[in-house]
């Protein structure tokens, strides 16, 4: 029986001038690797733009990450027992459970499904005191994305999830210079003898391909929501990754783009990040970056097959030039082929 299956993202996407991902400072976010400066969007944002899209879809069971966990309580409280205080209550449970709050909230954000708060719910309403099975409560039924990213309480660790994704931070294939927009605007009710401008200003940003990576543990996250949701969330996470953006700055510049390609695989043994196939930078040329940065990943990918790694046990890819590691599909018959592997690898794991 095999033990280990994890599910890598590939992406290489390529955005027009942007700010996609801002430092304190403002700036677009960068790092230097392979000794040149890259254009970087952090995990982080990321991760909240695929959450975001979780919630936009009505058929998945998504969680809150809020400070405001007591009110997701007092609602369930609220539905099953309208005549009691549902304020005190809502705070008594939590407390309860081993999570800590006050009229501002709990210390700090939380993340709750909702059928945890409902389960809470019940347990105080029937006026339980057993500290251990509001703990169980909050332990059990997390929601799809509290079983992708994970849950750390420091109050309680007993509560926490391991987090069964991980999403790297994206960089540019190629070295990047940002630039800056000085940009006015006028004041529609300013005199007309006043020529001036209402407000100056500067934006910066960049422009790059981006490779992106992120990987599923199938077997972790199988354990948490079983076989059958398992292979659910990783097509559910699957979409969201190829199609979410972070929102920064998208007003202004209108950057929202699809991937140029993705290489996704099933591996048996650990994940592999190829982001090494751009430590050296992709040089300007007359074909752009996305093409060069194709050819780099598979040939880097083929590399790394032939010295360090085994192979994957299966492959799609979606978009031209990266079919040398796998005939290219559309991205839905992809992540219908991607479930299905899934699911039938878990089967074959004899996961319930």
């Amino acid at each position: 029986m095999n033990k280990r299956l994890y599910v890598d993202f590939h992406i290489l996407q390529t955005v027009p001038p942007s700010c996609i991902n801002r430092d304190d400072t403002g700036s677009p976010k960068t790092a230097v690797y392979g000794g040149v400066l890259r254009a970087r969007v952090s995990s982080q944002a990321w991760k909240h733009a695929m959450r975001a899209a979780f919630a936009e879809n009505a058929q998945l069971d998504v969680g809150k990450r809020t400070k405001k966990a007591a009110e997701l309580v007092k609602k369930q409280i609220l539905a099953l027992a309208p005549e009691l205080d549902a304020d005190k209550l809502a705070k008594k449970a939590l407390e309860n459970a081993g999570i800590k709050s006050d009229d501002k909230g709990t210390k700090a954000l939380f993340f709750m499904s909702a059928a945890q708060a409902k389960a809470l719910a019940e347990l105080v309403v029937e006026g339980s005191a057993d500290k251990k099975q509001y703990r169980d409560a909050l332990k059990a039924a997390p929601s799809m994305d509290m079983a992708l990213f994970g849950r750390m309480v420091a109050d309680e660790p007993s509560l926490n999830y391991d987090a069964a994704a991980q999403v790297a931070h994206s960089i540019s294939t190629h070295a990047v210079q940002n630039e800056y927009d000085y940009f006015t605007a006028v004041d529609d009710c300013q005199a007309e003898d006043n020529a001036g401008a209402g407000h100056l200003g500067t934006v910066e940003y960049n422009s790059s391909t981006l490779y992106r990576y992120a990987t599923v543990n199938v077997m972790e996250l199988a354990g948490q929501l079983g076989a059958a949701q398992a292979a659910e969330t990783v097509r559910a996470f699957g979409e969201a990754f190829l199609f979410s953006m972070p929102t920064g700055k998208q007003n202004t510049f209108a950057n929202r783009t699809l991937p140029d390609a993705v290489y996704v695989t099933l591996r048996e043994d650990q994940p592999v990040n190829l982001c090494g196939a751009f430590e050296r930078a992709v040089p300007r040329s007359a074909q752009g970056y996305a093409a060069p940065s194709k050819a780099a990943l598979a040939q880097y990918a083929q590399q790394m097959y032939s010295s360090f790694a085994e192979a994957p046990a299966q492959s799609f890819t979606v978009g031209s030039g990266l079919e040398e590691l796998a005939p290219a599909q559309t991205a839905k018959a992809m992540l219908d082929a991607l479930e299905k592997a899934v699911r039938d690898a878990l089967a074959g794991n004899e996961v319930g």
